[in-house]
């Protein structure tokens, strides 16, 4: 055996170690990150291992097993693992640099081919063993000819491409110089291969190729490593832009629209003092009229198109707007800057004119319409919020009265008679048992089982039916009723899970949303010691839920509140994680048990590499504190995967159900 043992054995031997070492380095970063195109690397660095494992081996199959099934099996394993490692690598390449899904097929298809191509080589020169040359042209002109216009057209991909980092520009030019390499090898091997110096050149190339490809190996490792700090960074990004921006339609959010009209305000207030000319500020809200009409005729996707397009068309208005903002599910604030009363009137038509334009959705058509109220700085109001209100009061007003566009007047009161009428409804509506609780189920990803329902309101009016929470919580807020509505559902959820316990022998933990006006009423603590014990129920089944800035409106007094729950057994847990303005070192202070992972970046946790990086940033985070992590908005497949390899707890969404009234969730409390 030690015969066999040659230098150029050693070497293949000692390159198929060293790329497995290579190899099990990218398995765990595979493992830590699910990078699509580290795993096409991680076989392609697989195949190029088990090929020179393959080489060292040759010699002695050669020389022992020559012309027999062992020895054409091996020669049909080294074809195929070098086709299959240059297929992996321009597999990789694709999906890094344009970050899209490569259908299996194309990888089965491309795998079948080099097989189908590997076994037919193989095939030709088996039957005919005493043909040496063509045996050597099918095994080596052949695909050193493949790999050569592979990587060139490789590096030539790279070349034009847009997103030319500094380790994509080493894979070029090593592409160009390797791919030259196995061309000009390709035709050498034809025209000179009975001349004597064709054996130098070999060897030369053997140890050409070893170099060549721990550079390569060595790209690659660099090439991810950069993709990281890369994506890190438009984590960081991202993570500041939609703490500034809506999610959805890239308009700036409620609180960034507001700061950036009161920045604005100060501004004209120094401008004016120095000018002549009195520079005003006109504030348009708009709403789009009948849009749940939108979402339910053309489907959820299709409104969330429209939104998005309203919002680009505003921020792009030939008006060139102070700012834009969207305030809540489809109304939008619109700022302009004016000297004459008539610029407003053109802003008003142009407003419309942007909302009426067609808007065009795969082959649809959609033509919708929209309100606007608006009001003036400084002739209606001198403070951003006081302007809000006013546009608020001039849009009820359009929208009562069906009018396309109305400014505001003095004289304005129907937002004020609107909610007199609403306190009155609401007041009747609690005596009468009239909001009814759906549950949404929370699966545990360890367990695959329900461990807890999320309780959600909905006023079962007699006269509109079911009304959603949008249609009414509004006004609950601006009533001030959050107080008695947060006791009313709280106590309709202890008792909803004491009936439970009684009819199922079940107990299942809900979790309430808590207001900021209830989570600092010092009463909310002997409230939930009185609800536990008027129906009998164990404390950890009820769970509390605040957003981050509930907790940052009063940071010592939410402390002391979440302390003397969490001494109850009551489990507090903060919602929409990520939205707010939560601090790190208070969230590692707080003693909740559970985060919620805000809907926005679970959207396209499965497809953006940002998004991707802040959701496993938030749940290592998060288990870094000792907290569970619940991920809500999960809605495919894809995201409940990509969540479970991450290590979330638990999840929330329409993918595993919708929020079902309690007859329909029977069916999870009468499972065993």
């Amino acid at each position: 055996m030690m015969e066999y043992i040659t230098p150029r054995t050693f070497l293949f031997a000692t390159q198929a170690v060293v790329f497995s070492v290579l190899l099990f380095v990218f398995i765990v970063y595979y493992r830590t990150f699910f990078r699509k195109y580290v795993l096409y690397w991680l076989v392609s660095i697989g195949m190029l291992s088990f090929s020179y494992l393959i080489k060292a081996l040759l010699p002695y199959t050669s020389a022992n097993l020559a012309n027999s099934n062992w020895y054409y099996i091996a020669e049909f394993i080294l074809q195929t693992c070098q086709y299959a490692f240059l297929l992996f690598l321009l597999l990789g390449v694709y999906n890094a640099k344009t970050n899209k899904v490569i259908p299996k097929k194309v990888s089965i298809g491309g795998l079948a081919l080099t097989i189908a191509v590997s076994l037919t080589t193989t095939m030709l020169f088996a039957f005919e063993p005493s043909q040496a040359f063509n045996h050597f042209y099918l095994t080596i002109s052949l695909p050193s000819f493949i790999l050569g216009c592979s990587f060139l057209a490789l590096a030539t991909y790279l070349l034009f491409d847009k997103k030319n980092y500094f380790s994509s520009q080493v894979l070029m030019y090593f592409a160009t110089v390797i791919g030259f390499r196995y061309l000009i090898h390709s035709f050498i091997s034809i025209v000179a291969l009975t001349e004597p110096w064709f054996r130098q050149l070999e060897l030369f190339l053997l140890y050409f190729d070893v170099a060549a490809h721990s550079i390569l190996g060595f790209t690659l490792l660099i090439w991810m490593q950069g993709a990281e700090r890369f994506a890190a960074i438009n984590a960081i990004n991202r993570a500041q832009y939609l703490g500034k921006h809506d999610s959805l339609t890239g308009a700036l959010n409620r609180g960034q629209v507001m700061a950036k009209l009161s920045d604005k305000i100060d501004e004209l207030n120094q401008v004016n003092k120095n000018s002549k000319s009195q520079l005003k500020l006109s504030v348009f809200l708009i709403d789009i009229k009948q849009f749940k009409f939108v979402n339910d005729t053309y489907g959820l996707k299709i409104g969330d198109y429209i939104l998005g397009e309203i919002a680009s068309r505003l921020n792009h208005s030939v008006f060139m707007p102070q700012a834009v903002g969207r305030l809540s599910g489809d109304s939008f604030m619109f700022v302009i800057e004016f000297e004459q009363v008539s610029h407003v009137d053109r802003a008003v038509s142009h407003i419309h004119e942007l909302i009426q334009r067609t808007f065009h959705y795969e082959q649809q058509e959609i033509t919708i319409q929209g309100s606007v109220g608006y009001c003036f700085y400084p002739d209606d109001a001198e403070k951003a919020e006081d302007l809000l209100q006013k546009a608020n009061l001039a849009l009820h007003h359009a929208e009562t009265n069906n009018i396309a566009s109305v400014a505001f007047e003095e004289g304005m009161q129907a937002q004020g008679r609107h909610l007199l009428l609403m306190e009155k409804q609401l007041r009747a509506a609690l005596a009468n048992d009239e909001f009814i609780l759906y549950f949404q189920p929370q699966l545990n990803l360890l367990t695959n089982k329900l461990e807890g329902v999320e309780a959600l309101v909905r006023w079962q009016h007699p006269e509109k039916g079911l009304l959603a929470p949008s249609e009414f919580l509004d006004e609950v807020e601006a009533l001030g009723m959050h107080n008695v509505f947060d006791n009313y559902i709280l106590a309709k959820a202890c008792q909803t899970s004491e009936r439970w316990f009684k009819l199922y022998q079940r107990r299942v933990a809900i979790a309430v949303n808590i207001t900021a006006v209830e989570f600092q009423d010092e009463r909310l603590v002997t409230n939930i010691q009185n609800l536990l014990h008027k129906y009998n129920l164990p404390p950890k089944y009820i769970e509390l839920e605040i957003t981050e800035n509930v907790v940052m409106t009063d940071i010592t007094r939410a402390m002391d509140s979440i302390v003397k729950l969490q001494s109850m057994g009551i489990k507090v847990s903060i919602d929409d994680f990520g939205t707010g303005y939560s601090s790190l070192a208070y969230l590692r202070e707080l003693p909740i048990d559970k985060i919620k992972i805000d809907r926005s970046f679970i959207r396209e946790v499965a497809s953006n590499d940002s998004d991707l990086t802040i959701v496993k940033s938030m749940i290592d985070l998060s288990h870094g504190l000792g907290k569970r992590v619940l991920a809500e908005g999960v809605e495919t497949v894809e995201q409940l995967n990509v969540l479970r390899h991450l290590g979330c707890d638990a999840v929330q969404g329409y993918f595993i159900d919708k929020p079902l009234p309690e007859e329909e969730l029977v069916r999870y409390l009468k499972r065993k």
